[in-house]
């Protein structure tokens, strides 16, 4: 499942928010609920909920059979954290 939803993010929905120089992640997957997080330019918009449930919660259920929800992660991603440590000892 996990591998139909991140095809159906890059060819579907990245598109569409590639409009607004951003673009979905998968992050996690469990009990039917895809967790997702938004990038580039989307990822710091104050829409990001509402675009993970307008835009990418459709365009996911609709391809994806069994996905019963799509939430945002809001995490803080690795990489980010990776550099604040390393600017924190400097």
């Amino acid at each position: 499942m996990r591998e139909q939803i991140e095809k159906v993010l890059k060819e579907k929905v990245d598109p569409v928010l590639a409009e607004h120089y951003g673009g979905a992640t998968l992050t996690g997957f469990e009990n039917n609920v895809a967790k997702v997080r938004l990038t580039g330019a989307c990822a710091s918009c104050p829409s990001a909920q509402y675009t993970i449930e307008d835009v990418v919660k459709n365009i996911v259920m609709e391809n994806c059979e069994g996905v019963k929800d799509v939430i945002l992660d809001t995490s803080v991603s690795e990489d980010l954290l990776d550099m604040a440590k390393k600017i924190l000892r400097k």
